[in-house]
């Protein structure tokens, strides 16, 4: 039986799914830059792979997730309208 000296690569399913600095600011919405903010900033793990940055799809679904607004913390953004008094 003779070993290969490459490894196998995993199938899908099989360890975590790597995403490239650019499909993941693409899958949150994001410019790249606002991603390796998050990512300088300590909100989204990433690797450096050799030359590439590399996060994984995981991390990025978690960040979202944390990133989901609470019911009832938006009302300063859509205060009620104030009447004018003693117009006309």
């Amino acid at each position: 039986m003779t070993t290969s000296r490459y490894t196998k690569r995993p199938t899908p399913g099989e360890g975590p799914d790597w995403l490239s600095t650019q499909q993941a600011a693409r899958f949150l919405g994001i410019t790249p830059r606002t991603l390796y903010r998050f990512i300088d900033e300590g909100d989204i793990p990433a690797y450096r792979l050799g030359r590439v940055i590399r996060v994984k799809k995981p991390d990025v679904e978690a960040f979202l997730e944390r990133q989901r607004i609470e019911p009832g913390t938006l009302e300063h953004l859509y205060p009620e309208p104030v009447e004018a008094h003693g117009a006309g």
